[in-house]
């Protein structure tokens, strides 16, 4: 294909973007909101200056791309929450990778995402028919793929960042239990525990210990507040932690006993899970060391059979290097 068959098509390409933005734009082409509706009668009534208003909270780390697209991602996020793709679970995975937005927010970053993606192979795509190599068939796969990749690595990623908050909240949770255990133990109730862990440690388990210690203190029942925590996490030993508290809590089992027994659990529990990665390193480093003696004994065998087939009768049986000369 020449240069101007792969011109005309980059030229048709982007015309009709243009046209299809234009024409689904249109009033008659998208529904309005009963607020998009009734602003005209209402804006009056607003005193405050448009030149003074604050910019408008973006949703997505693109701020001015968003602000450009904001239409058609508010439309397109709008189609995605009335399919419901998993919004409860969404919003669980979300709060345990500490992140503090709506579902509906999160599928407008994907989509963002898909877009860029799809966006970046479209241009590798126009590059490579500027230089004369363009397949049709390639190019909608590369795009599609890209756009569908895009999609799901925004999910993948945040997969990646609830197993690192993870890992740092079990790495935080043997001193936090040491802690709440001696601090029950000098006389504190639970609520109290939960506020002096709040107020010496930061990290990951302390915020949540915060989240749980605000609740309880806009109205919540502690209990309820541990159990929706109980709830979010996927953490075992952590749940059998919060567990233990909402059991000793609700029969009044004295509570310093239970917190110490928990936090022995929890030393076992780091202690077993540090012998379990030692002996993980210990079995890896004796693979690599068969595969490097493997190698060394194929060398040695593959100079014995040289030194055989030359006619060397006086050969050691297993020399180290070369051949015994006579």
């Amino acid at each position: 294909m020449t240069t101007v068959p792969a011109a005309a098509i980059v030229c048709g390409v982007v015309l009709g973007a243009g046209l299809w933005l234009v024409v689904v734009r249109l009033p008659f082409m998208r529904s309005m909101s009963l607020a998009e509706r009734i602003e005209p009668q209402l804006r009056s009534q607003n005193i405050e200056s448009r030149l003074l208003r604050t910019v408008d909270h973006t949703i997505t780390p693109f701020g001015p791309l968003e602000r450009i697209l904001r239409p058609l991602i508010k439309d397109a996020t709008a189609k995605l929450g009335k399919f419901n793709l998993g919004s409860s679970a969404l919003a669980r995975r979300l709060a345990q990778a500490g992140i503090s937005k709506p579902p509906v927010n999160f599928r407008a970053e994907q989509l963002l995402w898909a877009v860029s993606g799809f966006v970046a192979t479209v241009g590798l795509i126009v590059l490579g028919a500027l230089a004369g190599r363009f397949s049709p068939v390639l190019a909608v796969v590369a795009a599609a793929g890209s756009a569908v990749g895009g999609f799901l690595f925004r999910d993948y990623w945040l997969g990646v960042q609830i197993r690192k908050r993870e890992e740092r909240m079990m790495a935080e949770f043997p001193s936090l239990a040491e802690m709440m255990a001696l601090a029950v133990s000098a006389g504190e109730s639970a609520t109290g525990a939960l506020d002096r862990v709040c107020r010496s440690a930061r990290g990951e388990l302390s915020k949540e210990f915060g989240a749980v210690l605000a609740e309880t203190r806009a109205g919540k029942p502690l209990v309820e507040a541990l159990q929706e925590f109980s709830a979010r996490t996927d953490l075992g030993p952590l749940v059998r932690f919060v567990d233990g508290i909402i059991v000793a809590v609700e029969r009044g089992t004295p509570l310093a006993e239970v917190l110490r027994a928990q936090a022995q659990d929890v030393r076992d529990t780091a202690k077993r899970d540090l012998m379990e990665s030692a002996g993980k390193k210990e079995i890896a480093m004796m693979v690599t060391n068969a595969q490097s003696f493997y190698f060394y004994d194929d060398g040695i065998l593959s100079q014995y059979v040289a030194c055989m087939s030359s006619g060397n009768s006086r050969a050691r049986p297993m020399p180290a290097r070369g051949c015994a000369s006579d």
